[in-house]
């Protein structure tokens, strides 16, 4: 979404060599970035790579047979990879805010993309926390929270940020230099600038695989994997047929989704080229990817690096005849998630079935470094998973949209182990959906206006407006809790 101006973009490097400043006693205890064996006991250095509009099948690993990801494979057989990983908002902006702050979009109160994270909201973020505990922090890529005006600088010791979307292709030192490609190098700057005694944290927040909002062809990859996956023809989705668009309400036809639907999938020949840029776009990211793992190889840390890879949202490719995301269908909220803890090899290449949230990206990472989360987040730490334990864990959860935009109609629902439901609220009367998840994986059949389930309905209603209260009434001086559970069998 937005038209902004591209970021600002130089081959300088930033080299701040960070010294060993305070640290927190976990820290203290264990150094470990520029240490190169011995780091049994060490604080982790913590890596987090983000995608944009990046959906769950998406990665060789993931069953994906025709896209190339080694590297991003490589950290899914090493690492944990979560096969039921949501966001609770399906925008840019917003999710961002709940990454950073481990909070429902109730509670941080971002819905749009000028509203910047307050001083209070940063203290609680996950970089105030690693940069407080004398971690060295970094940021690279899309910020997406707030506007030119409001990108921290000084709340990071490297930063490489820009407002907006930025632009693809960049003119640098008299060379057109794709912006992942950029990224990938200034990830090797920050890491360069790393010293002996003290742990980093680097977020490197690509752009990709986002379309070029307003450009033509839109998915704008590398030139040069101009010549990957064009002797490719990708098999259309059973949800691209034209009755999936057909039994959708009006309000949906004439959304925002479907402008862009027509601007990039409407023929089978765009959607075949939209395809190909899409995972060009993705493969670009994994390349960068494979450079970073090779350079912590290099220098003995990876042993010591802890790598988070997620999406911030998902994105329909032409299912239901729409484009985007916004809206509480598996394609456009499920995500890519793999965390690679080389303390616990035990569990390499687990695949785990418990619902993993973008909030839960906050907690978790302070969780891998011996950091505590203040007790008001909403998300969970996702570590006794990684560990292998099997805790008590989340048997719903809530989604909220409330981004205003005269084509993108606004949505809340609840997602329970079985059940999901989700309420265009603002139409008159409010259209909904219910979808039984076990019995129809696919959201094929909507039985919000089946006279049978209309108990059913009427519960997740009821959980809707309970959890819609119970995030207003959320304060961050206040312990969170989710709302009450319904009696067994309810919901």
């Amino acid at each position: 979404m937005g038209s902004n101006p591209p970021p600002r973009l130089s081959r300088r490097r930033f080299l701040r060599r960070a010294g060993c400043g305070a640290v927190s006693l976990a820290a203290a205890a264990a150094p470990g970035c520029g240490q190169d064996s011995g780091n049994a006991g060490r604080a982790p250095n913590l890596l987090f790579l983000l995608t944009d509009d990046q959906r769950w099948d998406t990665l060789g690993i993931l069953g994906n047979d025709a896209i190339q990801t080694p590297n991003l494979d490589r950290l899914a057989r090493e690492g944990v990879r979560f096969e039921n990983s949501f966001v609770t908002t399906s925008i840019c902006a917003v999710s961002r805010a709940s990454i950073f702050t481990g909070l429902y979009a109730r509670c941080h109160g971002i819905h749009d993309f000028q509203t910047p994270l307050s001083g209070e909201l940063h203290a609680m973020s996950y970089p105030a926390r690693f940069r407080d505990a004398g971690y060295r922090t970094g940021f690279i890529g899309k910020y997406g929270v707030g506007g030119r005006e409001d990108l921290p600088r000084d709340r990071f010791d490297y930063f490489e940020g820009f407002a907006g979307q930025g632009a693809y292709l960049n003119e640098i030192d008299g060379e057109t230099v794709h912006l992942t490609k950029h990224m990938g190098r200034q990830a090797l700057d920050f890491l360069e600038g790393c010293t002996a005694g003290q742990p980093f944290h680097l977020s490197i927040s690509f752009k990709a695989p986002h379309v070029q909002d307003g450009v033509e062809p839109y998915f704008i990859p590398d030139p040069a994997y101009d010549d990957l996956y064009s002797n490719i023809t990708f098999e259309p989705f059973e949800k691209n047929a034209p009755r999936y668009f057909d039994e959708l309400p009006e309000f949906l036809k004439t959304s925002e989704n479907r402008v862009r639907w027509e601007q990039r999938f409407s023929t089978p020949g765009k959607w075949q080229e939209s395809m190909r840029r899409y995972h060009r776009l993705i493969h670009g990211v994994d390349v960068q990817t494979g450079n970073m793992l090779a350079f912590l190889e290099r220098r003995g840390w990876l042993d010591n690096t802890v790598i988070v890879f997620a999406g911030d949202n998902g994105f329909y490719l032409g299912e239901r005849g729409l484009a985007g995301k916004w809206y509480m269908h598996e394609e456009s909220i499920r995500t890519p998630l793999v965390i690679r803890d080389p303390r616990h090899p035990e569990t390499a290449g687990t695949r785990l079935a418990a619902t993993a949230l973008n909030i839960d990206l906050c907690p978790t990472m302070l969780s891998l470094a011996g950091l505590q989360a203040p007790p008001a987040m909403n998300g969970r730490d996702l570590t006794p998973l990684l560990r292998g334990e099997s805790p008590p864990w989340r048997s719903e959860w809530f989604y909220g949209h409330l981004f205003q935009h005269p084509r993108i109609p606004q949505s809340e629902g609840v997602r329970s182990g079985r059940w999901k439901y989700f309420s265009f609220f603002e139409q008159d009367p409010p259209y909904e959906f219910l979808y039984d998840i076990q019995a129809d994986p696919g959201e094929e059949n909507n039985l919000a206006g089946a006279a049978d389930y209309g108990p059913r309905l009427e519960a997740m209603r009821q959980r809707r407006q309970a959890w819609v209260e119970n995030l207003e009434r959320w304060t961050a001086d206040q312990p969170w809790q989710e709302p009450e559970k319904p009696a067994a069998g309810a919901v």
